[in-house]
């Protein structure tokens, strides 16, 4: 049977994922050609949000890569907007002169941003948010600093503001209506995101209507508002509304109404054509939410591939806001009236708000901030219509307060039903996940993203996939953590660091017999990972113990396979002096070392020295100034750095003399693994610091955190915490998230393994929106420098009493750092 030629207008996330439908159902039906109008692959636009903000590229966006495409035979056209439809020809050209026939034909053209056609809304720096090119103009924007205006204070417009503040500049939000979000939030739930967002320096003006936007030599300047009042700014980012775009159907004599009106099958008036996504318009509604529109893909699919009862069928669809930190929740009705009833749970030192609306016993709608983990159960009720009168008293303290007692985790993902949402980004329902897992005997989390596609975008479902895998697989699936401390114990590491705190066991003895170990001393598995814990959670309390530590930590020196050892004296942020040289070429010609080498983290590594002559090499570098590079520990190893503003022509900031400052407030501290750090003095990133345990890249308006990075056996790049002003900032932040780690990591676990198991948008919450907290650990980093800067060089040489290094106590933080 000869393949049918599928055209497609439009490569959005509703096509490629009709697509995936499609080629499940008959891959050899059609011969598939795709005309888009931007000039790239299919991306996940949901996820432009953290690709404005930094914390995301476009490679890290792409759904279907150029592979996909030629993997499936599909005809791709680049950059190729469609400019008519031939209905009698039924062929399809573009606007640079390609012509594909086509016997179906699917529009997918998705939407355009609404532009408030006032004074000034065509001038230089007025840019809309909607698609890769938009991102990209407001990032080449942001670069330059200044002050930015968004018009709009709905999902897009405060997921701009946010990105636009992340990348420095400063932000006001212009709204007309009196609160944030209105069409998806309450009064309450607005008045605390309008808070939230303010304590991060965004401006908030609701309530405020747009006369004209102002501009000099044809760039903006500046926005008036109706009331006069005049705000200078460099860009104006309009992020009202969308607009289905239905022009090239309408040209083409489609029934149109707000958008291209479909049966329930997605079948426009032509019976060769379909419409899906945004511009689709379907029992008299249009969407713009990701999920109703991955439902039209799988319907579209089933229809194009034969005679199907498949329709599309109508459901509240949860708003969630891609904002770091903002944890909010809607879904349903929640607007006020006499037949309606409203329960309200409110916790003002939290900064949480939960309310549900009840009509005739059941659920019509929700609002949560702050607290969110109910979302997805009441939107279940929501959807299935229960009677929650005998849950009356119990509703708003969610799922795990039914029944009279608590309810794990697995036995909440138990109770939902199939239709369940459980990845709103994909519109992914738990019988959708339990059925490729049973069909396809899926066993991985990674599996069940790559079939899924739950938990692979924002990832914020993660755990609830895992349970849903947790339940259907039984003991053939075993939640991912960090492995156990070893056979002496049934305890994992997390229960272990747990018990240490809240029980106050400051001994290994204690712990072994608190915890009742199943041998009398440990093994070297967990004496080590105990020692650690210890060490860093009793500062000053807790006596290191040096034979519950591996050889190299024992002796201060890394062992080499001939027995002889290998010494690194700490060159602090890459830099070095002629008298330091001349000391460690003396100690190479005195000792007679056989290799000198140049390491990668810029210093020199004496190979070769005998146990006996350990302390005689300690004492000549100590004598010449030079301490423990500290190579053998599970601490901080270096801060390699490039040479910035001091040298060269491309550098932002003195990276090196940042870099030197990082590496003395940070040495000595013993960590879960080895901590290496870099500081970059532009974007250039010759000091490789995306590749780093935490690395920051110097630009124009300060300093980019980044971290989670791994160059080794594992390799990935880091995430960018986010971005500060100055050096003491940068040394804050930096201090903060290594005791974040130190107290809640595991023994051998690197950072990007901790940042994994902890959530990197927690990390964040924690160390970067977090003021209170980011001091609270920055202040216990520096109480716990005061037992952790001793050079074990010098003590082995004079004594444990006679090192020549000032107490961390007894300095001021800036002193500290310098």
């Amino acid at each position: 049977m000869a393949k049918q030629r599928l055209v497609i207008i439009g490569n959005g996330m509703a096509p490629g994922r009709m697509l995936e439908h499609l080629f499940e159902e008959n891959h050899a039906a059609f011969d598939v050609t795709i005309f888009n109008a931007e000039p790239r692959v299919n991306y996940d636009r949901i996820m432009l949000s953290p690709v404005l903000s930094g914390e995301k590229s476009f490679e890290d966006i792409i759904i279907h890569d150029d592979a996909w495409y030629a993997q499936h035979n599909i005809t791709l056209h680049k950059g190729a907007k469609v400019a008519k439809i031939d209905r009698t020809a039924k062929t399809v050209t573009s606007e640079n002169g390609i012509t594909a026939p086509y016997d179906k034909l699917v529009i997918a053209t998705g939407s355009d941003p609404f532009i408030i056609p006032c004074p000034g809304h065509d001038l230089d720096g007025v840019l809309p948010y909607r698609d890769l090119d938009d991102t990209d103009a407001m990032t080449a924007a942001a670069k330059q600093g200044g002050n930015a205006v968004v018009i709009g204070g709905g999902l897009l417009g405060l997921e701009a503001a946010a990105g636009l503040n992340t990348l420095g500049m400063d932000v006001t939000v212009l709204h007309l209506m009196p609160t944030l979000m209105e069409r998806q939030l309450d009064s309450a739930a607005g008045y605390l995101l309008e808070k939230e967002l303010e304590s991060r320096g965004i401006d908030i003006r609701c309530k405020s209507n747009t006369k004209q936007i102002i501009g000099e030599d044809g760039q903006v300047t500046g926005v008036e508002l109706e009331d006069g009042t005049l705000i200078k700014c460099d860009i104006v980012v309009m992020a009202v509304g969308i607009r289905p775009n239905v022009a090239l159907a309408k040209d083409t004599g489609l029934e149109v109404n707000r958008g291209i009106v479909t049966t329930n099958g997605m079948q426009t008036s032509d019976a060769n054509i379909y419409s899906i996504g945004e511009c689709a318009e379907v029992g008299g509604m249009v969407y713009g939410l990701v999920a109703p529109l991955y439902q039209m893909a799988a319907v579209a699919a089933k229809h194009l591939c034969g005679p199907t009862d498949a329709l599309f069928q109508h459901s509240e669809t949860p708003t969630k806001l891609k904002v770091t930190g903002c944890d909010l929740y809607s879904v349903g009705d929640f607007a006020e009236g006499d037949d309606r009833e409203d329960i309200v749970l409110r916790d003002a030192n939290m900064g949480t708000y939960k309310r549900v609306i009840i009509q005739d016993n059941k659920v019509i709608g929700a609002v949560l901030y702050g607290a969110v983990e109910d979302g997805g159960w009441y939107n279940e009720m929501l959807k299935s219509g229960e009677d929650i009168s005998d849950m009356r008293d119990t509703l708003i303290f969610g799922q795990a307060y039914q029944g009279g007692g608590e309810l794990d985790p697995l036995a909440m993902v138990a109770g939902m039903s199939d239709d369940a949402e459980i990845c709103g980004c994909n519109g992914i329902t738990k019988g959708m996940i339990t059925s490729k897992i049973t069909s396809m005997g899926l066993t991985s989390l990674a599996d069940v993203r790559a079939h899924t596609k739950a938990s692979a975008s924002c990832g914020s479902c993660t755990g609830l996939v895992e349970n849903v895998m947790a339940i259907t697989l039984g003991d053939a699936f075993k939640l991912p953590e960090v492995e156990g401390m070893c056979g002496c114990t049934p305890h994992d590491h997390g229960t272990v660091r747990r018990l240490i705190k809240s029980q106050g066991l400051k001994s290994i003895p204690a712990v072994m017999q608190e915890l009742e170990w199943n041998t009398p001393e440990g093994c070297s598995k967990c004496r080590p990972a105990l020692n650690y814990y210890l060490v860093a959670d009793w500062p000053g309390e807790y006596q290191d113990d040096q034979q519950s530590r591996f050889i190299n930590e024992r002796v201060h020196a890394n062992i080499q396979k001939d027995g002889t050892y290998s010494v690194v004296p700490r060159m602090f942020g890459g830099l070095t002096t002629p008298d330091e040289l001349r000391a460690i070429a003396d100690v190479a010609d005195k000792f007679e070392i056989p290799t000198v080498k140049v390491t990668g983290g810029q210093r020199i590594d004496l190979l070769g020295v005998k146990k006996d002559d350990l302390i005689p090499v300690w004492d000549d570098l100590n004598k010449a100034g030079m301490i423990s590079g500290a190579a053998y520990a599970k601490g901080l190893r270096t801060v390699k750095t490039c040479v910035g503003t001091d040298w060269c022509r491309f550098g932002t900031q003195d990276s090196t003399g940042l870099g030197v400052r990082l590496e003395k407030l940070l040495w000595g501290s013993w960590s879960p693994a080895k901590l290496k750090l870099a500081v970059s003095g532009c974007p250039r990133n010759c000091a490789e610091s995306t590749c780093k345990d935490i690395g920051i890249i110097c630009v124009d308006s300060g300093y980019e955190i980044h971290y989670g990075g791994a160059a080794g056996l594992h390799i990935q790049g880091t995430t960018k915490l986010g971005n500060v002003e100055t050096e003491e900032e940068v040394l804050e932040y930096c201090a903060a998230m290594t005791q974040y780690y130190r107290e809640t990591g595991y023994y051998l676990e690197r950072i990007y393994k901790w940042a994994d198991r902890l959530g990197y948008d927690h990390i964040k919450s924690v160390i970067y929106d977090d003021p209170v907290a980011r001091k609270d650990y920055y202040e216990r980093f520096l109480h716990s420098q005061k037992f952790a800067q001793v050079d074990p060089w010098a003590e082995r040489v004079k004594g444990a009493e006679a090192h020549e290094f000032t107490p961390m106590a007894d300095l001021t933080p800036r002193e500290a750092a310098e």
